[in-house]
């Protein structure tokens, strides 16, 4: 098997698991932030659609300069045009992977902040730790900030507790009948 088959099958498992959490997000809490130093909720569901587009940043160039990026999040004001983002940030993904070789993730890669060097190793390396691993640790973040506005959290890898506790509801409510 190929490298890029086993990311990908992995990035496309992830993402659905990620579209679920996205779908809980409510657009009107956007600036709801659960401490001083959290991020806003907007800025963190935004950041965890965005994620898999540093797939390309990684396979496309042999470096990121932080230094000369001039990013301003779009926070979506709406549910809708969050998972299209995530939807989209996918699918670029899937395509850039799809063009890559097992050589490509053998070289290595850089991130820099001007001339301070941060790290330097090989694209997969990159892509399991500071894209993947990433993602999930944001997506574990969002779950939390969730369950702290009381919003039913989804599973990931298999029933969460809400998910338990609305399958007893309609077993009660079934047996009832």
């Amino acid at each position: 098997m190929a490298i890029k088959d086993g990311l990908i099958a992995e990035l496309q498992m992830e993402a659905a698991s990620t579209r679920k959490m996205l779908e809980r997000v409510p657009a009107d809490k956007n600036d709801w932030k659960p401490h001083d130093k959290s991020m806003k909720m907007g800025n963190l569901a935004v950041h965890v659609a965005e994620l898999p587009s540093w797939i390309g940043f990684t396979m496309n160039a042999d470096e990121l300069d932080l230094s000369t990026m001039n990013y301003k999040p779009t926070i979506p004001d709406n549910n809708a045009d969050l998972l299209a983002k995530l939807d989209n940030t996918v699918k670029e993904a899937v395509e850039v992977l799809g063009k890559s070789d097992d050589a490509e993730f053998q070289k290595m890669w850089t991130l820099r902040n001007g001339s301070h060097v941060i790290f330097t190793m090989p694209k997969i390396a990159v892509l399991r730790s500071m894209v993947y691993s990433h993602h999930y640790h944001h997506r574990g973040q969002l779950s939390v900030y969730l369950r702290l506005l009381d919003i039913p959290v989804p599973g990931m890898y298999g029933p969460s507790a809400d998910d338990m506790a609305a399958m007893a509801a309609a077993q009660a409510t079934a047996a009832a009948n």
